[in-house]
């Protein structure tokens, strides 16, 4: 039985040719990470890929997006700026509205268990 090749497909100036797809390796050297840790998030579906066959691919697209969902932001720019601008108060005294404490809850002490032979026999061999 003779096995055809697949025929050529042709793009005209209105297709676009298909995206060029990436292997793990390929972004996790633009990421700086390992290629376990680009595989490990695509299997657990928290990276957008594409899935050929038993294989994990990605577009420069999804590339932009894995960039853009760890992009880390700072928190709340304008109110810190305003604090670096606020002088330092004495004391004892409040400027503005009474800020709520953070509820602390009360530290426990922790204690070592018994060795397991201790356990059982009541004597350290």
């Amino acid at each position: 039985m003779h096995r055809s090749t697949p025929a050529l497909v042709y793009y005209g100036p209105s297709d676009a040719p298909p995206p060029r797809l990436y292997r793990p390796e390929e972004i996790a050297d633009t990421l700086g990470c390992s290629a376990w840790w680009v595989k490990d998030r695509a299997r657990r579906r928290l990276i957008p890929h594409t899935r050929v066959g038993r294989a994990y691919r990605f577009t420069a697209e999804h590339l932009a997006e894995i960039i853009r969902l760890y992009e880390q932001r700072p928190a709340q720019p304008a109110q810190t700026a305003a604090r670096a601008t606020e002088p330092l108060s004495e004391p004892g005294t409040q400027t503005g509205a009474a800020q709520p404490r953070p509820v602390v809850a009360p530290a426990t002490r922790l204690r070592a268990r018994l060795p397991r032979r201790q356990q059982q026999y009541g004597t350290v061999a």
